[in-house]
């Protein structure tokens, strides 16, 4: 859906009155009952509220209005905590109290626009933006990054939320097309049998089964003597496993397979909104892992761009194929940043769940920046180890490498190791091992795509470049 515009979300503070929220831990909510003892307090406990995290409450006023909203936060307040009310509010303007936590206070204009998301492609919206509830923010508030990060989400989730048939390597060709014309870009893309001509086998080989070709889609922006940022995107529009095919209840999800490209995306959107003062490479493979004639298979031995022999241990793992050909062309150019997005393995969710986006790095201090961001802006990420002693575990006795383990552990680490063997320029690179999806409703972020590692990459983009 289209992100509703600054106008119909926010208001900015010019003292005017606006219906109140009582954003409550525990202990707040104990004091509140302590200067609410009339009706207010009455329908508070008519209703069982206790202010647990997700639980709100519209007070009545006694003459058909609101007096205002109790809203839980819980015993440890979630920044995004807000996100649940604009979806259920009645039109008017509304304002936090002023003994609001912090974090929520500050995150309350994107929470406020990331409670309003529903993937609403092919069902009519319930509402109009007319018809929307405003949040009076401070009067300082910068509206326009608001908009930027909202905007970014909002298109991340749209992209994974996109059913296979309406986003394949096609439908994605068209969004890189219309990111490059909104911002002014330079979009170059390579298809078919073209990725064989330039050198980008492993990423043919990959899509080259599916009925739409594979492509290899490069957009450039910014001054050619600004610091250098390249963002990679795995666009695996659909997985099906190739000939290891995935069980029934393991391909429900693989629309999502290109969240790595859609997060990318996302930002390099973002980064190019704002005018960061950077050379921006944004680089995806947009391809669809099909079974066919002409599919790859297990116990192939394919050529990579940097010129290594592969293995194939899995057509399952595809995904890093296709990065490991974009690594190599990027990694020539020696970017002063490289980051890599990818739906990548099963090991990384095993190991942190789904909400948590282990990242890879031999840069210490991006790693510290990296972390610290993700806290900052309630977008949680977690470094883990480019562990040396596993990289033996991908030796291959027909090819210079197997492209997955020989061990059924650490399969987020080996995956990273084998895309690091494609990285021999660039000294900040990073992996983002993300799964793109929520699988649990929580204020603001619905079941289905997410942009995770966006906000906090964004985050640090715009600290060390703007």
């Amino acid at each position: 859906m289209a992100q509703p515009s600054s106008a119909d979300l926010y208001v900015l503070d010019k003292g005017k009155p606006a219906c109140c929220i009582w954003a409550l831990t525990p202990d707040l909510f104990a004091a509140w009952k302590n200067a609410n003892t009339g009706p207010l307090l009455a329908w508070a406990e008519t209703a069982n509220f206790s202010a647990k995290s997700g639980q709100f409450v519209m007070l009545p006023d006694g003459a058909g209005g609101l007096a205002g909203v109790l809203l839980g936060l819980g015993a440890k307040p979630d920044p995004l905590a807000i996100a649940a009310l604009p979806g259920k509010l009645p039109p008017g303007d509304y304002r936090l109290a002023e003994n609001t936590p912090g974090a929520v206070c500050e995150f309350a204009p994107l929470a406020w626009a990331l409670g309003l998301y529903k993937f609403d492609r092919y069902r009519k919206r319930a509402k109009t933006e007319s018809d929307l509830p405003r949040l009076v923010v401070p009067a300082d508030t910068d509206l326009a990054r608001s908009d930027r990060l909202n905007e970014a989400v909002y298109l991340a989730r749209d992209l994974i939320n996109t059913p296979a048939a309406d986003m394949g390597p096609v439908a994605m060709e068209g969004e890189m097309h219309k990111l490059a014309e909104t911002h002014k870009a330079d979009i170059n893309v390579i298809t078919g049998a073209a990725l064989l001509e330039n050198n980008f086998p492993m990423i043919h080989a990959v899509g080259r089964a599916a009925c739409e070709e594979p492509r290899l889609l490069d957009l450039t922006w910014g001054a050619q003597d600004a610091p250098k940022i390249t963002l990679i995107g795995k666009g695996v529009c659909f997985d099906t496993g190739g000939l290891n095919l995935k069980p029934g209840n393991y391909m429900e999800l693989m629309k999502k397979d290109m969240g790595g490209a859609a997060i990318a995306m996302a930002l390099a959107g973002a980064v190019m909104a704002a005018g960061l003062p950077v050379r921006l490479r944004l680089l995806v493979g947009a391809v669809e892992n099909a079974i066919g004639p002409d599919a790859f298979r297990p116990g192939d031995v394919l050529q990579s761009r940097k010129g290594l022999s592969v293995e194939i241990g899995n057509t399952d793992a595809e995904g890093r194929l296709v990065l490991a050909d974009m690594l190599s062309w990027a990694d020539a150019e020696r970017p002063d940043l490289m980051i890599d997005f990818a739906t990548l393995t099963g090991a990384a969710r095993v190991a942190m769940g789904p909400e948590v986006v282990p990242f890879y790095t031999h840069d210490d201090a991006l790693a510290e920046h990296i972390a610290q961001a993700g806290t900052q802006c309630a977008d949680p990420m977690w470094r883990l180890p480019l562990w040396a002693g596993y990289d033996g575990w991908l030796d291959s006795q027909i090819a210079d490498v197997n492209h997955i383990s020989s061990s059924p552990m650490a399969g987020s680490i080996t995956a990273a190791l084998f895309l690091s063997r494609f990285v021999e320029n660039t000294t900040s690179w990073m992996h983002c091992d993300v799964y793109a999806w929520n699988i649990k409703a929580r204020a603001g972020r619905p079941v289905g795509g997410e942009a995770q590692s966006l906000r906090a990459i964004y985050h640090y983009l715009e600290k060390t470049y703007g």
